[in-house]
């Protein structure tokens, strides 16, 4: 399982690294420019505001039909028509709870507009996701990895024209960027659509009567997860647009930096997405998931703390090279939300264990205690610091929960602990922040840090084992003959 987990993760990274950097930091990043900070960052409040309620699309289906699924595949042909008709109800109590929402926060005309567009996004979105999870638990991990692209390797193509292909004075209203997105999302619903009838044989939807009752029973705590945890991610964007007398100027200053934090944690959330069927295929067997665990987050960690010391380092470099204005006021930013980078990436992989061991309870007395926790400091910093405020908030919280899941796994499946699952990860961190510390007080110049960070990262990550020579071997392909599925 080691093997699969580092061949498939291998081709997610590249496709991904391929795509959604460009995308976020070309595409995106030249469609707030072209827009303003203001426009730009009234859109990001009403993304987050649609991101805060998307749970009620799924509620949980995705996270329990893939656990189930990948338990026992040889029910997806008789499940997915009946799951697929729940979430079709679903779609009309979002948009309902979603616009109500808005009206409350005092929301109206042409933003009710874009927010409409938005909520059919978010359920195209959902709906691409619920059926790359099916692909997923199939085994099928390479077809979901070109799904994860699929999307925005469309919108690429669609929004180079309209931002470069038209002149650089021709308009460009935030309105075409949303519905720009819809329709690639519809394409890609129909690409996963196909691969999944492929598996089925048929997939028409269907109400499936009494057993939806049953079914949103057994899913709510999924759902009651991901929305907790949804809100102490995604409201920081909202609460800077409502809280400060300019908000949707502060709002966008600081999706600047978040935007650089979003391009990466793509790469975390699939991450997840990867290690969910697996860890629930190994716990459906009695199998041990300890060495699939510290793979994982060996790997991980030995990745993102180098990239959270670039993003201290280089923060203001990284914000110039993109942006002309406010970078002063976004790279603090940026260089706060990179250390949470690293406890949000700990937090998918021994969160997403407990997630495919069913301790759902647990997860959610420490994700409600996250909200609060962040609600309540986000009211205290972002008033008092702005943007910078919300990134502290986050980072606080996110460490709190990466801690608190690893002890709880660590208990609850008898992972190593001690010096010897945990003596080599912090003694690369260690070494890690005093080469940061030296490059600081000698003032080094970009391209040294930009150089000497990896290779420095590197040799450590092998010093203390954090990576080991053993690891990089399941990247050879498999034996002939095997049974593992490609595409």
């Amino acid at each position: 399982m080691q093997g699969r987990f580092l061949r498939n993760l291998a081709l997610v990274v590249v496709l991904n690294l391929l795509v959604k950097p460009f995308y976020i930091l070309g595409i995106d990043a030249a469609v707030q420019e072209r827009v303003g900070a203001a426009a730009y960052g009234t859109y990001a409040a009403l993304l987050s505001l649609s991101f805060l309620l998307n749970i009620l699309l799924d509620l949980g289906l995705t996270n329990h039909t893939t656990r189930r699924l990948a338990r026992e595949p040889g029910t997806m042909a008789a499940e997915l028509p009946g799951l697929l008709g729940v979430r079709a109800a679903l779609v009309v109590l979002y948009a309902v709870v979603t616009l109500a929402t808005a009206l409350v926060l005092g929301y109206g005309g042409l933003q009710l507009h874009l927010l409409g567009w938005l909520i059919v996004n978010q359920a195209l979105a959902a709906l691409l996701l619920f059926l790359r999870g099916a692909v997923a638990a199939g085994q099928r991990y390479a077809q979901d990895s070109l799904l994860s692209v699929l999307d925005r390797a469309l919108l690429i193509g669609g929004m180079a024209w309209l931002l470069w292909g038209r002149g650089p004075d021709a308009p460009l209203p935030i309105l075409w960027f949303v519905q720009a997105q819809t329709v690639v999302y519809v394409v890609a619903v129909g690409v996963a659509w196909a691969l999944v009838r492929r598996q089925t044989r048929a997939l028409r939807p269907r109400w499936p009567g009494r057993a939806a009752g049953d079914l949103l029973r057994r899913s709510f705590p999924y759902a009651l997860l991901v929305l907790l945890m949804t809100f102490y991610y995604r409201t920081d964007t909202v609460m800077l647009e409502r809280l400060l007398p300019d908000g949707p100027l502060q709002a966008g200053i600081y999706a600047q930096a978040f935007r650089f934090f979003e391009a990466f944690n793509m790469l975390g959330y699939l991450l997840a997405g990867l290690l969910l069927p697996m860890f629930s295929r190994l716990l459906g067997d009695g199998a041990p998931v300890a060495p699939l665990t510290s793979l994982a987050f060996r790997l991980v960690w030995a990745g993102t703390v180098a990239l959270a010391v670039l993003a201290v380092l280089l923060a203001p470099e990284v914000m110039a090279l993109r942006y002309t204005a406010h970078v002063a006021e976004s790279a603090p930013v940026l260089a706060v939300l990179g250390v949470s980078f690293v406890a949000v990436c700990t937090t998918y992989v021994f969160g997403t264990l407990l997630t495919a061991g069913g301790d759902l309870r647990t997860l959610n007395r420490l994700a409600a205690a996250g909200m609060v926790a962040n609600l309540a400091l986000n009211l205290w910093l972002i008033p008092r610091h702005q943007g910078l405020g919300a990134a502290w908030a986050s980072l606080i919280t996110q460490a709190a929960m990466a801690i608190a899941q690893a002890a709880l796994a660590a208990r609850r499946f008898s992972l190593p602990r001690g010096a010897s699952a945990w003596g080599g990860p912090v003694l690369y961190a260690a070494g890690l922040a005093a080469v940061a510390l030296g490059l600081g007080a000698l003032d080094a110049a970009p391209l040294t840090v930009l150089l000497g960070v990896p290779a420095a990262a590197l040799l450590l990550a092998f010093a203390t084992r954090t990576l080991r020579a053993a690891d990089l071997r399941g990247l050879r392909a498999p034996a002939a003959g095997g049974t593992e599925p490609v595409l």
